[in-house]
């Protein structure tokens, strides 16, 4: 029979040859030489099961029709990735092939990752900004409109370079003695969305009476214009209390701080002729209102003026008496045919109510007791009936001509 190193070598026949590991042994030299016997790799899959820990590692698996195989990205790796990894993601991962001793398990420890199918700065635009939107930041309704007159106009850009030159001049062109602050900050590179963020708060903290709020660059790449794509630029402007105009590369160039702005501006060019309206036109304009207002208070008068004249010369005004001639005419009108219209309705009264005093006369029941007939009331009761009293009962008798009161007795 055959035998291998003595290491590995087993003897079925007896114990002395025969080398024993432990289990940790076992993955322990499986790990060493799995070290040893790969360089660093490409790996070609699809993201699955990936889960980001408190202590900034992931862990995921790659896969593909056939296979799977675990990974994990460091935290110091994870540095350099631009986009979020997540289930579904097809990528391209770099990385060397090594185990996990506690389990056995052959793992990937990744140094990079890029997306299969889109740029990965293009999916971490797409993905930070689905995610942003789904919070409401992009809302019209949370967006706070521009004072139509600031006193105060705030800068945060490059200190260097054309666009912070051209932001001044136009604001100072446009509304001269305009207060300006401007906070120099990094506008790409390592830190500088940082430095963005906290120029922002720092505004809103230390100059809060600032009345409106410029924050961009000039053009450039999407990489150069990248510190705008961060989410912590997007949640500085969206809690500022401070209007602010995103205003980001060129008329093409749309960013992260754009959609969360309050307003966006295509240039910082543009952003200062938004901010502030241009002193002279409105000047221009104050004069076209005075001299308007005035021609209407003109046209005005000259219209009241010929209705007064025209009143003047009416003849009613000019002899007031004329007034009260006529209507007091009309009363002793009125007066006269009064008299003679009351007397007859009186007399045709009269007539109605000697009538009717006629008819009661007729059918009054004094009229039958003065007949000779009576009227017999026991209690208040009407007698029609002997029955109706008994002997004892007091009965009252009304008679045409006075009352007799009596008592039965049968």
């Amino acid at each position: 029979m055959a035998r291998g190193s003595e290491e590995l070598a087993l003897d079925l026949g007896g114990d002395k040859n025969r080398r024993v590991l432990t289990v940790s042994q076992l993955n322990a030299q499986v790990h060493e030489l799995l070290e040893a016997s790969f360089p660093e790799l490409w790996v070609e899959g699809e993201v699955s099961n990936c889960k980001a820990y408190p202590s900034g590692h992931t862990y995921l698996t790659l896969k593909d029709e056939k296979s799977q195989v675990r990974a994990v990205l460091f935290k110091g790796a994870s540095y350099g990735l631009k986009f979020k990894l997540q289930d579904g993601l097809k990528v391209l991962a770099r990385g060397r092939v090594t185990s996990y001793e506690p389990r056995g398990e052959l793992q990937l420890v990744l140094s990079a990752v890029e997306p299969r199918e889109k740029g990965a700065l293009q999916l971490a635009l797409e993905q930070l900004k689905a995610k942003l939107a789904a919070e409401g930041l992009f809302a019209e309704e949370r967006k706070k409109p521009l004072p139509p007159y600031p006193r105060m106009v705030g800068v945060v850009t490059s200190g260097q370079g054309a666009a912070v030159r051209d932001v001044l001049n136009i604001l100072s062109r446009r509304w001269p003695g305009l207060e300006i602050r401007v906070w120099p900050v990094k506008v790409q590179g390592e830190g500088a969305a940082a430095e963005i963020a906290a120029a922002v708060r720092g505004f809103n903290t230390l100059a809060p009476d600032t009345d409106v709020l410029l924050v961009g660059r000039g053009g450039g790449s999407i990489e150069d214009l990248w510190a705008f794509n961060e989410e912590p630029v997007a949640r500085a402007i969206a809690e500022s209390r401070i209007p602010i105009i995103s205003c980001v590369g060129h008329e093409t160039d749309w960013t992260i701080a754009d959609f969360v702005a309050d307003v966006r501006a295509p240039t910082p060019s543009a952003a200062a002729e938004l901010a502030v309206p241009e002193k002279a036109a409105l000047l221009d304009r104050v004069v076209e209102l005075d001299d308007a207002m005035a021609q209407t208070l003109r046209d005005r008068l000259e219209d009241l003026s010929r209705r007064l004249a025209y009143a003047a010369g009416h003849p009613l005004l000019q002899d007031p008496r004329r007034l009260w001639e006529r209507r007091a005419q009309r009363v002793d009108e009125f007066s006269g045919r009064l008299a003679p219209a009351l007397r007859r309705a009186l007399e045709r009264a009269e007539l109605h109510l000697k009538a009717a005093a006629g008819r009661l006369d007729a059918i009054s029941p004094l009229k039958v007791l003065g007949r000779g007939y009576a009227i017999a009331q026991s209690r208040g009761v009407l007698l029609r009936r002997p029955s109706q009293v008994k002997a004892g009962d007091p009965v009252d008798v009304r008679l045409a001509e006075g009352e007799i009161h009596c008592e039965v007795t049968t």
